[in-house]
């Protein structure tokens, strides 16, 4: 049942009546050079099905192997996460029919997984301050990723409606690892902060690790949220729903949102809340069902016949520990620290996904307030302009902190600084090459400035006359004369030295 946003119950009543109860599924893509079985390229981006041979499209005759990278990545991911690593574990095949999985099954981890019994500690804000929240973590497992299937035609872009599907084969066989959270009670109303916080603090976590690229606009890393409602904490779980293959932070915390309010309306009214799948809509924050999942699938899962099994030793295992780097989170509190941010300061860096953009920007010779103005300020807003996450919006930490130098350097104001970015954003070449190419510049030339301020002077005597008179807050409108006069390529702050100094000398 899809309810429009305004006819959904408020929240604080839903919080207040109903107790959430969360439970995440994130998919990784590791960025192993090859696939999980075979060894084709897994580069993002190439042409439908050029990335593809007989193992990964399951022709008769072919065997996979076990992609051995993969196998590492899962075990520093398992031990990141406060996970035992299992010392023995098979794969196995499960039987499903979709167009984009190729061999009708997928090979995945059923009862044996790499990784158990595991947590993952949040920082949220809370009423009273930070507060932790631990969420426990009850599986990491290894599987193959799907194909790609494209629905042309109809409106939705989904199969309903469309003329027909094309499927692109190039990323089936790639290295996938499933995360998959025990359910997360006691959250109250910060459960949607609460699985946004973890899908963050998660892929800030992977990404540390350096074995995905975590792009979520991508779909390297996705998730399926599921959500229920009970009647109070003591009471049984309410039936879930799963919305799935969520690709934002912003979408997780808004999918989570809309569910509890969509299934508290249903229950308020004495209905019954179907478990199923549901489909996530950005463009107008609903979801819509899928299919059905009140029926336990059968899956039938049996050993793959064709790998043998993972088999760590404790020995490799404790020396993959000793390669861990820092926890996101203890990284974060040093880089506040050095930085020398307030807890909200940071939190909005936080929450921009723009602690590692600063953190290169200032490596790259910026000053920390200088990086964050940026990051947060002219780049979001041309991102968000143009739907793009600041990591893809155009302009690296590298050229951010150029710009920042030209303007230390006295060869651009603020103003100007926009202008560059605008250019860098928008493919003109590196700060300096938009600062040729649009002429700008900070006009440095003594001669230059007082010949303008003078042409200020002259065609505004009565405002000259009111600064002279003592009046100095008229000073503004000479210093917008002289910025229009010489195209905003001046310092302000000198043009009003130099129009104070010019008006104070008798007889002028």
């Amino acid at each position: 049942m899809t309810l429009q946003a305004a006819a959904l119950p408020d929240y604080d009543d839903v919080v207040a009546r109903f107790d959430p109860v969360l439970g995440l599924e994130v998919h990784v893509e590791l960025s192993t050079a090859t696939k999980m079985f075979c060894g084709c390229p897994t580069a993002f981006g190439a042409e439908p099905n050029t990335q593809v041979c007989p193992v990964c499209l399951g022709l008769p005759g072919s065997l996979p192997v076990v992609n051995a990278a993969a196998v590492e990545a899962a075990v520093r991911i398992g031990l990141a996460l406060n996970c035992r690593i299992a010392p023995w574990g098979r794969f196995a095949r499960k039987n499903y029919f979709y167009p984009d999985m190729p061999k009708d099954f997928q090979i995945s981890q059923y009862d044996e997984p790499i990784a158990v019994d595991g947590h993952l500690d949040l920082e949220i804000p809370g009423p009273d301050g930070p507060q932790t929240v631990r969420v426990g973590i009850e599986r990491a497992h290894m599987e193959e990723d799907t194909g790609k299937t494209l629905h042309v035609g109809g409106a939705t872009g989904r199969i309903h409606g469309a003329d027909y599907s094309l499927v692109d084969y190039n990323r089936a066989g790639i290295p996938l690892i499933e995360i998959v959270t025990k359910p997360i009670e006691g959250t109250g109303a910060l459960a949607p902060v609460v699985a946004r916080a973890y899908v963050a603090e998660l892929r800030d976590l992977v990404r540390a690790l350096a074995v995905s690229d975590v792009r979520m606009e991508q779909g390297s890393l996705r998730c399926d949220v599921n959500v229920s409602l009970r009647e109070s904490p003591n009471a049984p779980y309410g039936l879930r729903t799963e919305t799935k293959n969520v690709n934002s932070l912003r979408s997780v915390e808004r999918a989570v949102t809309y569910e509890m309010r969509r299934q508290a309306g249903i229950l308020l009214e004495g209905g019954r809340v179907v478990q199923e799948t549901r489909h996530w809509h950005e463009d107008t924050g609903l979801t819509t069902a899928g299919r059905s999942k009140e029926q336990a699938e059968d899956y039938r899962y049996f050993p793959e016949p064709d790998l043998v099994p993972v088999a760590p030793s404790a020995e490799w295992v404790e020396q993959l520990r000793g390669t861990l780097p820092e926890q996101p989170s203890v990284h974060r509190r040093r880089l506040q620290g050095y930085w020398g941010f307030s807890d909200l300061e940071m939190r909005d860096i936080v929450n921009a996904g723009a602690v590692a953009l600063v953190e290169q920007t200032v490596a790259a010779g910026a000053g920390p307030a200088a990086a964050k103005k940026w990051w947060l300020g002219e780049i979001a807003r041309r991102a968000n302009e143009a739907g793009h996450q600041l990591d893809t919006a155009g302009i690296a930490p590298e050229q951010v902190a150029r710009v920042q130098a030209l303007v230390d350097a006295g060869v651009l104001t603020d103003t100007m600084a926009r202008q560059v970015i605008e250019g860098v954003m928008a493919g003109e070449g590196d700060p300096d090459a938009v600062v040729a190419v649009r002429g700008l510049g900070v006009v440095s030339d003594d001669s230059a400035l007082t010949e303008a301020v003078e042409r200020a002077i002259a065609a505004n005597p009565e405002v000259a006359e009111k600064v002279r008179s003592g009046k100095t807050a008229a000073v503004g409108a000479l210093i917008g004369a002289v910025m229009k006069d010489l195209r905003g390529q001046a310092d302000a702050a000198k043009v009003r030295e130099l129009l104070l100094e010019r008006l104070a000398q008798p007889g002028q």
